[in-house]
């Protein structure tokens, strides 16, 4: 199999420490000291022996930085995209470069660069099952992580026919993709049991996909096989699921569980570390009637000391300090375009 890990994304929600060339998937944010980048490479470089590698898609602004966390990935197997347009075309030119290179029988796996796995056996265990099952029966497999609580900030993955066993697994149909529901109908899935939490990870036979994104994406794949990398300036942003996967009848869904998280904002540390008397600190921290805090320093000399505070995240990163209400970390994003428009501030993107 050739694992492609997805590694273009900004991590925008974990600014001010995730920035336009160093984003979230250059950051070690687990306490084991590789970046999340790396962390998933290691994941995945034994599921590509014997085969051409592990490859990366990114864009052309993180190139030389994923060179430089993953040495030993030869230049050609990472491709730079000229802009972001979300995953849609990040897959297609990709599927487009491995047939060109090695033929519509092989098999790719495509893997967000910003995950946590706690079990990394059991992972890899899914994926070889995984393989097995969109190598025999020519569909596009995604895995769907058992979901721990009825979380209302990922997309779901419904379950319909059984298809049958797979190594330790069983595979069925896919009924249906929902993006990110409210609190009601989150609790209402969990109470079915026949939804998972969706990773945004694919395995499937070059051809099988190629064939597919020519029958419900015919302009994004014509002007990326006619055009290449150039075809960037004018196709469409779009995500492989609203392209592709809720469209297709090839697609099924794998139901797994390995510990997992889709580290998306500062709150998932929380969930990742352990806390000491109710808060999470990477950095020194001396707190007088703190509770449930989160805080991040850059700079190992760096301290932060809190008062009567509760619920906030505070991030010290060079000049630039981030004080957020837990509950509000999805609005970071709305500040950066502030920056943006500021020329005193743009150097803090």
């Amino acid at each position: 199999m050739i694992p492609v890990i997805l590694a273009g994304g900004k991590g925008e929600r974990f600014w001010p420490l995730s920035r336009r060339i160093r984003p979230k998937q250059f950051l070690s944010l687990d306490g084991t000291g590789q970046s999340l980048l790396q962390s998933t490479a290691e994941r995945l470089l034994p599921l590509s022996k014997g085969g051409p590698g592990l490859w990366v898609i990114t864009s052309a602004l993180l190139e030389n930085g994923v060179q430089q966390q993953l040495p030993d990935i030869p230049p050609e197997n990472i491709l730079a995209e000229p802009q972001g347009r979300d995953t849609a075309p990040a897959v297609a030119w990709t599927v487009i470069e491995v047939v060109r290179r090695y033929g519509e029988d092989a098999v790719i796996g495509f893997f967000p660069a910003d995950h946590w796995i706690g079990k990394p056996d059991i992972f890899q265990e899914a994926i070889k099952s995984a393989e097995n099952l969109a190598i025999s029966q020519d569909l596009i497999v995604t895995l769907g992580l058992q979901p721990q609580y009825p979380a209302t900030g990922y997309g779901y993955i419904e379950q319909g026919e059984k298809i049958g066993t797979f190594g330790d697994f069983t595979a069925y149909q896919v009924a249906q993709f929902t993006e990110k529901p409210d609190q009601e109908r989150a609790d209402q899935f969990l109470a079915t049991g026949r939804f998972s939490w969706n990773a945004g990870i694919f395995i499937f036979r070059a051809g099988v996909v190629l064939e597919e994104l020519r029958t419900y994406a015919p302009d994004l794949i014509a002007a990326l096989e006619a055009e290449g990398a150039q075809a960037y300036a004018n196709i469409e942003k779009i995500s492989i699921d609203y392209a592709l996967m809720e469209k297709t009848q090839k697609a099924c869904v794998l139901p797994v569980s390995f510990g997992w998280d889709d580290l998306g904002d500062w709150n998932s540390l929380e969930r990742l570390l352990p806390k000491q008397n109710g808060n999470v600190a990477l950095v020194r921290h001396l707190g007088l009637d703190t509770q449930d805090c989160i805080m991040y320093g850059s700079d190992e000399n760096e301290v932060i000391i809190t008062i009567g505070v509760q619920d906030l995240v505070v991030v010290r990163d060079g000049n630039v300090t981030l004080i957020v209400d837990k509950n509000r970390t999805q609005d970071i994003k709305k500040v950066l375009p502030q920056l943006e428009d500021d020329p005193d501030l743009r150097e803090l993107l």
